[in-house]
């Protein structure tokens, strides 16, 4: 006796959903293919077409509750500001299908060498200046704001899945009220931010190599949230780490172009650099518990590769400040460290 997986069940819906639209896109059903997975549940799959829309046209599973409505009212707010994003063709909200255009096979990502900025400078500095595109169509009201309770949810799954569940060990008191201290710190610091829309996942993954460059993807998380959340997460990524002059020099890059375009950055670099950087926290902080819980209960273990990336971005942040020396305590107790270092708390 054999039984239909929930993932290949939904494979024939979506070929089945495909076939009511092969016409209309001169879709050839027969090329439908992996395309990419990301972190969540979606899938993308790559299929020919003989339409006006491009050789291959990308066929999206998003199953409920991820996020259809919010791809394609979000690609809508990017495209008006002038950014390259998946134009939204066919769309099934109840199922969870998309049908889009494709962007192509070219992913910055790929690309991108850590020891090659000299490369990365121009496609780095394409990013930022659709970033910069993006935020200055900011408008109250249209996205969920990344609020102190957003924020704190999200660093939350530091304690519950990286230090709890990962290395199993008890949040106790002490932990607890350095954590607390922390968060206080960081979400001070964002709020008192100007506040612009934020794609969230704004990566070298998420971003494809095209005309016009670059390609977004991965946006329907987009909330209303403090300007330097962006380029953190450009700049301080998963998959890459740069080596300090390259970084300051994108940064000052996005300052420059930012203030020129009348975006409310901070008029002091020195203080728009810390802004980046106690941003970051924030998502490293958030990151180390999600790459936990994608390996616990999601069974993605790949992930857990990098966490030692992030937890050297996060060390090297909350040394460097003297509100968050008790954090980079912590990170280096938690590590096993802080008796060869012989931090006291």
């Amino acid at each position: 006796m054999t039984t239909t997986s929930p993932a290949d069940a939904r494979l024939d819906s979506l070929s089945e959903w495909l076939g009511t639209h092969a016409a209309r896109y001169a879709l050839d059903l027969a090329t439908l293919a992996p395309a990419s997975a990301d972190a969540s549940f979606r899938r993308y799959f790559r299929l020919a077409s003989a339409g006006d829309h491009g050789a291959t046209l990308i066929a999206v599973d998003a199953p409920p509750p991820e996020k259809c409505r919010e791809f394609a009212e979000i690609a809508g707010l990017l495209a008006q500001a002038g950014v390259h994003v998946p134009r939204v063709l066919e769309c099934d909200l109840e199922r969870g299908f998309m049908l889009v255009s494709d962007l192509g096979t070219r992913s910055y990502i790929a690309a991108l060498d850590a020891n090659d900025p000299q490369s990365a400078r121009p496609l780095m500095r394409d990013a930022l200046d659709a970033l910069i595109r993006w935020q200055l169509a900011s408008r109250e009201g249209v996205l969920p704001v990344f609020d102190e309770a957003f924020m704190r949810r999200e660093m939350e799954l530091m304690p519950e899945w990286y230090i709890g569940r990962h290395l199993n060990r008890a949040v106790d008191e002490k932990t607890r009220a350095v954590l607390d201290r922390t968060y206080a710190l960081v979400i001070a610091s964002a709020r008192a931010q100007p506040q612009v829309y934020m794609l969230r996942d704004f990566m070298p993954r998420n971003l494809m190599i095209c005309e016009p460059n670059p390609g977004v993807l991965d946006f329907q998380d987009a909330v209303m949230g403090p300007i330097t959340y962006d380029v953190a997460s450009l700049m301080r990524d998963a998959f890459l780490t740069w080596d300090e002059e390259f970084e300051l020099d994108c940064f000052v890059y996005y300052w420059e172009r930012a203030k020129k375009a009348g975006l409310p950055v901070d008029p002091d670099f020195g203080e728009f650099y810390r802004q980046i950087e106690w941003m970051g926290l924030q998502r490293h902080i958030k990151i180390l518990g999600l790459f936990a819980r994608l390996n616990h209960r999601d069974g993605k273990a790949r992930y857990l590769a990098d966490l030692p990336r992030f937890i050297g971005y996060a060390r090297k942040v909350s040394e460097r400040y003297r509100p968050l020396a008790p954090f980079a305590q912590l990170l280096d107790e938690l590590d096993g460290r802080a008796a060869e270092i012989g931090y006291t708390f």
